[in-house]
């Protein structure tokens, strides 16, 4: 099952970046962000009503749900919408892919679990790589702003993803399926989007697109119902940080779409950049080496 879950991650998420590319234009990114977890919190509840789950969330899960909501549903996606604005989606991915090194020192902070050293090492890999990888976009661009924004937004986002995932973690623990925290904290998120939205005087009005109505349907349903829980059940199952190791190919699915769609050009620094970033995350998420059995005897003699 697990290795199920996985793949259906990387191929949906994989591609979700050049659906939210599709969105941009006359609809305002907190009002498509609000309707996709709208469509995406409706679909999720029938599936609840129809097979007879659990609906309503205990009290002690609503100040998660309430946090996980404002995280991952609502602070997240806002940084990956407003950065498509002006960084190609299959770079995006890239940023997207340090996740998991941010799964670790969030855990650390946190929960206080110990960050190993080859995580470490893992992480400066994948910033190297991602700084190759966008060297040939920045030239002749380092003064723009906008391409600068558009690389902390997307560093940003992916901290608050990384946020969202402890916190479903946390709600696993508590015996809770993604299918009824995921409904929640969608619309949640989706309501705070929706009010803020409001309050700032963005209009509400559909785009009648065929493209932009068909990439709101794939992210609302592949991308959300079947994509979160499928990567939140490998949360609860493998645990946030071997469960994020799946954003490390998310770049390579990402990157063909926008080649195809978005004209981006590949070089040679472009390439060692990938190659950076995917041996940091490997390395930065192989199994811990076990003590030698030299060393565990000498430990022992020592106790």
């Amino acid at each position: 099952m697990n290795p199920f879950l996985y793949v259906l991650t990387v191929l949906i998420w994989g591609t979700t970046w050049i659906a939210i590319k599709f969105q941009l234009g006359v609809v305002p990114a907190p009002v498509s962000i609000a309707y996709r977890f709208w469509i995406a919190a409706a679909v999720l509840l029938l599936v609840l009503l129809l097979s007879r789950q659990r609906v309503w969330p205990p009290r002690r899960a609503w100040p998660y749900l309430l946090a996980q909501g404002i995280a991952l549903f609502c602070c997240n996606f806002l940084c990956f919408y407003y950065a498509s604005q002006w960084v190609p989606s299959g770079l995006i991915a890239v940023v997207f892919s340090t996740a998991p090194l941010w799964n670790a020192v969030n855990g650390r902070l946190f929960l206080g679990r110990p960050i190993r050293r080859q995580v470490m090492a893992g992480a400066l890999l994948g910033l190297a790589g991602i700084g190759l990888l966008f060297l040939p976009q920045m030239q002749g661009h380092w003064g723009d702003g906008g391409m600068l924004l558009g690389l902390g937004l997307a560093l940003l986002g992916t901290v608050f993803f990384s946020c969202g995932n402890l916190l479903s973690s946390r709600m696993q623990t508590l015996g809770l399926t993604p299918w009824l925290t995921n409904t929640w904290a969608m619309l949640i998120g989706a309501t705070l989007l929706g009010a803020g939205a409001l309050a700032l005087g963005m209009p509400f009005a559909l785009d009648a697109n065929p493209r932009y109505l068909a990439s709101l349907l794939y992210l609302a349903i592949p991308g959300s119902v079947i994509g979160f829980t499928a990567y939140l059940l490998l949360v609860g199952r493998i645990g946030p940080d071997r469960a994020a190791y799946s954003t490390v190919l998310f770049p390579v699915v990402a990157l063909t779409a926008s080649t195809v769609f978005e004209g981006y050009h590949w070089s040679a620094p472009a390439f060692a950049g990938l190659g950076l970033v995917l041996a940091g995350n490997v390395l930065a998420f192989l199994p811990a080496r076990a003590p030698a059995p030299a060393a565990v005897a000498g430990l022992a003699g020592r106790a």
